[in-house]
């Protein structure tokens, strides 16, 4: 696998953008089709992370479908990829659930109580229908992004089975990892099968969920394929995985320019890129990206801090150092910025959005998909 040409991108695209490299995507649809074959899971796309359906005609060719977390995400899903789609959320309007039922494969409930309330709407669609379960076990570094945190409202706990019907479940699915490894996910896997084992032998299939980096160096890829031909083979079941990140990781970079160099204290850079508007995981996470030529504080001659041009005053992107002096109008990159970007910017302050582009490594070419204007910024509001 190549490295994507960050040079070249710099001095091709706009700025701000989000360049997709086609060859990293490839790259990560190789392995993921690698897994599916040894070990006959059905992998999906988690939309949730990554929706840039412009690439969907590619990811489509490995993967068969997607799973949705909304209405809007199940269309989208339906409409530009194709294949099966899965649709889960923490509750449903009735308005949702009917159309879900008109475009979903599976349909997922978060509780007894809307599984029963929406029974005559899903009981003869024809859509297989699933219960989200908690198996209570924490993985999770962070807890906003930790379904089994004490008091979640993600999945049910086993403790809620005693006395209910599962009448028309035909699987169960858990979701509890957050850009991990292998190791959580057997962990996980072991204590589900402690606590939900029994109701196994009549459903058709389990949903393992997402947050699996597959896709990441180290991902012990033997013991994903062992661990799906396990419940395969001891339930007789349809197994599931629903990566996002593993499809997009280490596929894109986020363009920025220098605009301002002032001093306050340290040397700050105001970029045209932002942390709340376009990598907000930098304020909840806490998450920090990497720059190419990019160095911890203090590691290289020349230090600043990073700021966003909006009017947020902790619109803080981190302090980086750098072999040379920064100034006004030069290029960063940001690493590893296509799942869990674009999926969650804003146009906060009326911040201009990135571009949205493609680099193709195969012929050199850099395209543009999207810019956005005026329009894209007025038309969200009333």
């Amino acid at each position: 696998m190549t490295n994507i040409d960050i040079p070249k991108i710099l001095e091709l695209a706009p700025s701000p953008a989000y360049v997709v490299d086609l060859g990293r995507l490839r790259h990560n649809l190789s392995i993921l089709d690698s897994v599916q074959k040894r070990s006959g899971a059905r992998i999906l796309m988690a939309m949730k992370a990554f929706s840039m359906w412009s690439v969907f005609p590619i990811i489509r060719e490995t993967l068969q479908g997607v799973c949705a977390s909304s209405p809007w995400e199940a269309r989208l899903g339906r409409e530009e990829f194709g294949g099966e789609v899965h649709s889960f959320a923490a509750a449903f309007k009735e308005n949702d659930v009917v159309e879900l039922l008109q475009i979903s494969n599976h349909l997922v409930f978060n509780s007894f109580g809307q599984l029963e309330r929406f029974r005559p709407l899903w009981e003869k669609s024809g859509v297989s229908i699933g219960l989200r379960v908690n198996p209570e076990h924490t993985e999770g570094h962070t807890a906003i992004y930790d379904p089994c945190a004490p008091c979640s409202r993600l999945g049910i706990p086993r403790a809620e089975f005693e006395g209910r019907s599962l009448s028309g479940v035909e699987g169960l699915h858990f979701h509890t990892l957050c850009e991990q490894l292998f190791e959580p996910l057997e962990r996980t896997a072991r204590v589900f099968e402690e606590k939900f084992g029994e109701f196994l032998p009549g459903m058709k299939w389990l949903n393992l969920g997402g947050g699996h980096h597959i896709t990441r160096e180290g991902y012990d890829i033997d013991g994903l394929v062992e661990l799906v031909r396990y419940f395969r083979e001891k339930y007789n079941l349809t197994v599931y995985l629903e990566p996002g990140e593993a499809v997009a990781i280490g596929t894109g970079i986020l363009v920025g320019e220098v605009l301002d160099i002032v001093n306050n204290g340290m040397e700050i850079a105001i970029l045209d890129v932002s942390a709340t508007c376009h990598m907000p995981d930098i304020l909840e996470m806490p998450y920090r990206p990497g720059i190419t030529g990019g160095f911890d504080p203090g590691e290289k001659a020349y230090t600043y801090r990073l700021g966003g041009p909006s009017c947020l005053a902790g619109d803080i992107i981190g302090d980086w150092s750098f072999e040379q002096p920064l100034k006004v109008g030069d290029r960063l990159a940001f690493e590893d910025m296509a799942h869990y970007t674009m999926v969650k910017t804003t146009t906060f302050n009326g911040i201009q959005h990135p571009h949205i582009a493609t680099w193709e490594p195969e012929t050199g070419e850099l395209k543009v998909i999207r810019s956005f204007g005026y329009g894209d910024f007025k038309n969200r509001l009333s």
